[in-house]
């Protein structure tokens, strides 16, 4: 008896669903994707070969840009530790700070300090959108007036019982005296260790570092 041979028919799948749900995640992720801010204060860090990642949180980071003035501003998401921070120098320095001035500086995301005590309570009268960097003329940090130091004493009172981060940001064009009147401040509190932020680079072919992560690899 002869096989009865059924008609071949090509297959068919309808993709317009597949498409339309594609287009609805895609939709999703752009709308609510948050993209990261430019920075407030524009640095350019020197290269390193260096692979290990800044913390970004329980940070307190030091700014030294190209005219070598120096700022410093809290992680954001350590909100705490920034209103002790301005809470502890509004104390010792007798600065007469408003809470809508101290607000200020530690409700605002991205906030720095960049003036002398002096002019602290004139700049905190402002939202940090209102100041630029350019407009200010850094922390001291001279020899003979480093209030740098007030700051991070002020710091480690913020953080006592948890943990500080020391990062310094510092720009390729700056020069050495600021940054060691960074290390004086640092000094001064007893902190002798910091991190600094810069630039990947990658390890030269053919150098030590090069070879003993061949070595490691192989």
């Amino acid at each position: 008896m002869p096989k009865v041979k059924l008609p071949r028919k090509s297959t068919t799948i309808d993709m317009t669903a597949m498409c339309d749900v594609a287009f609805l995640l895609l939709s999703f992720f752009i709308l609510t994707a948050k993209f990261k801010p430019s920075d407030a204060l524009a640095v350019v860090t020197p290269s390193s070969v260096q692979t290990k990642i800044a913390p970004e949180r329980d940070v307190v980071l030091i700014t030294i840009d190209k005219d070598n003035k120096v700022f410093l501003s809290v992680s954001d998401v350590n909100k705490p530790q920034k209103i002790e921070l301005i809470d502890a120098i509004n104390t010792s320095k007798a600065l007469g700070l408003t809470d809508a001035e101290k607000a200020n500086f530690s409700n605002k995301p991205s906030s720095y300090i960049g003036v002398p005590f002096n002019k602290l309570k004139s700049f905190l009268d402002h939202t940090p959108d209102e100041i630029k960097p350019d407009q200010l003329t850094g922390i001291p940090v001279d020899s003979t007036n480093n209030e740098l130091a007030d700051w991070i004493a002020a710091a480690k009172t913020a953080f006592a019982g948890g943990k500080m981060n020391l990062v310094v940001k510092g720009d390729n064009a700056s020069t050495y005296p600021a940054f060691q009147g960074v290390k004086n401040a640092f000094m001064k509190n007893d902190e002798m260790k910091f991190q600094v932020v810069t630039n990947p680079a990658a390890v030269p072919v053919g150098s030590e570092l090069y070879k003993a992560n061949m070595s490691r690899k192989g």
